[in-house]
């Protein structure tokens, strides 16, 4: 789409395509480069729009990037739900397993979860922020009572600590994991560093795991 059709359109249908082609636009820059790396500039270039133009649909770049993390929000509640619930003979290891898959396999989002409560939530309106708690809101809705019925005895508020623990830890995990060029480069030229390489997924399942175990003995189960 070329800055000329930009300026042509002026149909809400028009302001849609618009929008998804920058939300699109982000998203692809945000996985190839990381999250921080991205500017309003280079999300107008993409797209062939001048800056400036891009107000008229998003306030800030942050405003972009928590719309792509509300989407992975409603992409990962349901996945994670329906794979929890299709679990046999769930315990707390193979919930903490299905919980670290899921989202180690998104990485974009494990970056935006790290950026949300950094950047993302504070150059935004408080009305965007309702907006995207909501979808998080919405997102516990179809995931606590998920891990509940895997793991009978769990309160709702241990069901919404885990996904906090969760979404926390993968979002700095991921940080962690994707390191600069040289600086991975350093990391596995010295073996006294080896402490710094981090796999996010498996990681992630262990401390998952032993909280969730802990939640359990406390529950008497």
């Amino acid at each position: 789409m070329t800055t000329r059709d930009f300026q042509r359109a002026r149909s809400p249908e028009a302001k849609a395509v618009r929008e998804a082609a920058i939300l699109d636009a982000a998203r692809r820059l945000g996985a190839e480069r990381g999250i921080r790396e991205v500017t309003l500039t280079d999300i107008a270039s993409a797209v062939d729009m001048h800056k400036s133009a891009m107000l008229r649909y998003f306030e800030t770049r942050e405003e972009i990037f928590l719309r792509l993390t509300a989407e992975g929000w409603r992409d990962w509640a349901p996945d994670l739900a329906e794979r929890v619930g299709a679990v046999q003979q769930p315990d707390a290891d193979t919930v903490a397993a299905v919980v670290a898959a899921t989202l180690a396999e998104r990485g974009t989002f494990c970056d935006l979860l790290a950026q949300t409560p950094l950047n993302l939530e504070r150059n935004v309106s408080v009305e965007k922020v309702r907006e995207f708690k909501l979808t998080t809101g919405e997102g516990l809705g179809r995931i606590v009572p998920a891990v509940r019925a895997a793991l009978p005895g769990l309160t709702e508020q241990d069901g919404i600590d885990l996904v906090a623990a969760a979404t926390s830890l993968a979002g700095t995990f991921h940080q962690i994991a994707t390191p600069g060029p040289e600086v991975a480069a350093l990391y596995r030229s010295d073996p006294r560093l080896s402490h710094a390489l981090v796999d996010v997924e498996p990681r992630l399942a262990r401390i998952l795991g032993a909280l969730l175990r802990g939640m359990m003995a406390r529950a008497g189960r």
